[in-house]
């Protein structure tokens, strides 16, 4: 049977999740997110926030609704895109478009950007999905702003 320290564990999604200016929308059968974490979650934590991108038709079945707009924040945060080819974990199988300091990026490898405070990221578009692939953003901030 399964246990847990509630005070130390979050296994659910934040009940309720601001949403950005910046912030794509996605149906289920699209995206999904999974778990999320905030000061408001656990006192004095740091946001992180986690989801699943599902294979399909990529960008035409989202268009400009899919892309995340450029922003800026005032602390770091990391971006994370991670491939489940279990014959090799660092193929993408799929393809991220990823701006940063007004240069672009085209990713088909599981990576982790790095943003510095300051910094204008974004936009971020999902240009292919093979297969499902896990997403992670976390920020050195205890909500996301």
């Amino acid at each position: 049977m399964a246990n847990w320290d509630e005070k130390y564990f979050v296994t659910e999604l934040k009940e309720q999740i601001v949403e950005a200016d910046w912030t794509p929308t996605f149906t289920p059968d699209q995206a999904m997110r999974l778990i999320s974490m905030d000061s408001d979650v656990r006192k004095g934590a740091f946001y992180m926030e986690t989801a699943w991108y599902w294979p399909g038709k990529w960008p035409e079945s989202k268009g400009d609704e899919g892309v995340v707009g450029e922003h800026v924040h005032d602390y770091d945060e990391a971006i994370a895109y991670i491939g489940t080819n279990p014959d090799d974990p660092y193929d993408l199988a799929g393809e991220v478009e990823l701006w940063i300091d007004g240069k672009q990026n085209i990713l088909d490898r599981s990576f982790i950007a790095f943003v510095p405070a300051g910094i204008k990221h974004c936009p971020l578009k999902i240009n292919r999905v093979d297969r499902p692939i896990f997403h992670f953003t976390a920020g050195m901030s205890r909500t996301y702003q």
